[in-house]
């Protein structure tokens, strides 16, 4: 299994790393954003360190589908102001962006990981984190978040969605960046339809053939709904089952709102695992 070099932190991946969603949006689709509340937010966080998270994820712009750009001073203030918190807790902390600016910021403040939905591909965003020894978690959108459910189509969603990480990496590695600070991550519902969800699902796997790890956020998504006929509100159980078999099929980092139940699930997989 993967290590990843991750800022101030080298990252094990033998044992799967639970990455805590922190939300300082104003409009989460989950209906968890704080709306910039850094006591909120802190709050929060404590609570799911408490709960077992090995990692924090914040994020101070919505990516749900529909949602509106936020301005990047406000951004890059929220991002900052809960870095410069939480930089004593000797946890990795990942945020959650595509601006350039907001980057460069946040890997000035101290981040450890750049999580970027448009996977580096802003002007600026290699050169924001390149000379750093952030980790960067690349991930695969048709699209972008005001229109990515329109209409998503593809001819082979594993094949198209493993393709476009491949090419994203050689990009990064075109700019030094070590393949040891690369993270994958397929884009669990960024322009993808139940079944292309599902599909991804299934053959995990095949992004992590090549020894780079892989990230899942499945975490409360429509595709989770779609089978169980539950909102939003209501998809713990589903949560926790999909970031059991996401890491089953090679995930080593789940990024999930439910930090606590997914952590026990964990805990009786690694047990089974480690019979005998």
């Amino acid at each position: 299994m993967a290590t990843v070099q991750c800022g101030r932190f080298r990252l094990d991946l033998s044992r799967p790393q639970v990455m805590a969603i922190i939300n300082l949006t104003d409009d989460s689709f989950t209906g968890d954003g704080l709306h910039g509340d850094l006591s909120a937010a802190l709050r929060r966080a404590e609570l799911a360190v408490e709960q077992g998270a090995q990692m924090l994820d914040i994020g101070a712009e919505s990516s749900r589908p529909g949602a509106d750009p936020v301005p990047e001073a406000q951004e890059m203030e929220r991002v900052v102001g809960f870095i410069e918190r939480t930089l004593d807790w000797k946890i990795p902390l990942s945020i959650d962006t595509l601006k350039p600016a907001v980057m460069a910021a946040a890997v000035r403040a101290g981040a450890d990981m750049i999580n970027d939905i448009n996977a580096f591909r802003a002007v600026g965003a290699i050169e924001a984190v390149a000379a750093s020894t952030v980790g960067l978690c690349v991930m695969h959108m048709q699209g972008e978040p005001r229109t990515m459910q329109d209409d998503p189509r593809y001819e082979d969603v594993v094949g198209e969605v493993k393709a476009f990480l491949d090419e994203r990496v050689q990009a990064l590695e075109a700019a030094g960046i070590a393949r040891e600070r690369i993270v994958l991550d397929p884009g669990f519902g960024f322009g993808k339809r139940t079944a292309h969800n599902y599909a991804l699902l299934r053959e995990l796997a095949r992004f992590g053939a090549d020894g780079l790890a892989v990230l899942a956020g499945l975490s409360r998504k429509s595709m989770l709904g779609a089978v169980t006929g539950r909102p939003v509100e209501e998809r713990m159980p589903a949560s926790v089952a999909a970031a059991l078999i996401a890491v089953q099929r090679g995930a080593g980092i789940v990024r999930v709102h439910d930090v606590g139940p997914t952590c026990d699930a964990l805990k009786v997989w690694q047990a089974v695992c480690n019979e005998g």
